[in-house]
């Protein structure tokens, strides 16, 4: 089972907001997801990101693959570096 690190999109019309969810990759984008790990509201100025980092490293350090988007968003807050630091101490 491919597990990945995405957005799901929460909110109404033209006002988007997005959780962060570790979800198979075959499930919907919208659909089932194994757990809630952050939120993303985009709308605000600036963006406003709340993670937790803890759930996210742990997810990756089990394989989870971040997309893209998730990926920019764990490096604006330093997830991604102390993802490597900690693969590359091994």
């Amino acid at each position: 089972m491919a597990v990945k690190i995405r957005l799901r999109r929460m909110g109404s019309k033209r006002n988007p907001f997005y959780r962060v969810v570790v979800a198979d990759s075959r499930s919907p984008r919208d659909g089932r997801f194994i757990e809630q790990i952050g939120t993303y509201n985009p709308v605000v100025e600036p963006a406003k990101v709340d993670l937790d980092e803890e759930k996210a490293l742990d997810w990756m350090q089990k394989g989870a693959k971040p997309s893209d988007t998730v990926r920019n968003l764990f490096s604006e807050q330093g997830i991604m570096k102390k993802f490597h630091e900690a693969k590359n101490q091994k």
